[in-house]
């Protein structure tokens, strides 16, 4: 019966640290994707500026997993709901109805999307590139439509070519070179995280 109990109470012991593990994990990839929010280039023909959150939600999918990646950017999106300034343009539920709103909406999706899809990679690491660019076209979907009912509901221009004009076309480059570099860090944080 003292083995027995013994057993149960490691088992406990184990899934308590897991458990801590993993939410200390998700935090600090959340407060990474804040910390992406302040690095900015502000673009003279859009209110969406170039950031270092992508780059956060990509490495969120690939070095916790999809599971754990898509609550680190539901826990990000809370606090910035909540009101704290952790998005490009500040905080609060104005926040996520302005220009960007779109984009920060679909972090969650696009780390589950990456996660999944980069599991899936085994030994084909030349696969982890696309799985990381599946994400930023999630980011995309999510933000150029999110953009064109925000532009229309302030009497911008609805055209879809200024539309991608103004909110995809300009950060392909950017994107594709942090989907470029998580690709190439992934496997290396793996083994050092092994979350996920």
């Amino acid at each position: 019966m003292h083995k027995h109990d013994t057993g149960t109470t490691a088992a406990q012991v184990r899934t308590g640290h897991r458990l801590g593990v993993d939410l200390a994990a998700v935090t600090a990839f959340a407060a990474l994707t804040a910390l992406g929010a302040r690095v900015q280039v502000r673009l003279p023909f859009t209110p969406v500026p170039v950031t270092g959150q992508v780059f956060a939600v990509l490495l969120a999918g690939t070095v916790l997993g999809w599971r754990l990646g898509f609550i680190s950017q539901v826990q990000y999106l809370a606090a910035g709901a909540a009101g704290l300034p952790v998005f490009a343009h500040g905080g609060g539920p104005a926040a996520l109805l302005g220009p960007t709103g779109g984009y920060l909406v679909g972090f969650p999706l696009a780390a589950a999307v990456v996660g999944t899809l980069y599991g899936r990679v085994g030994s084909r690491r030349w696969l982890a590139f696309p799985a990381c660019l599946s994400g930023v076209a999630v980011i995309y979907i999510f933000g150029a439509a999110w953009y064109a009912i925000w532009t229309a509901a302030i009497g911008g221009a609805v055209a879809l070519p200024v539309v991608l004009t103004q909110s995809v076309f300009p950060f392909v480059p950017v994107d594709a070179a942090k989907a470029l570099l998580v690709a190439a860090a992934a496997p290396w944080l793996r083994r050092w995280l092994p979350l996920g």
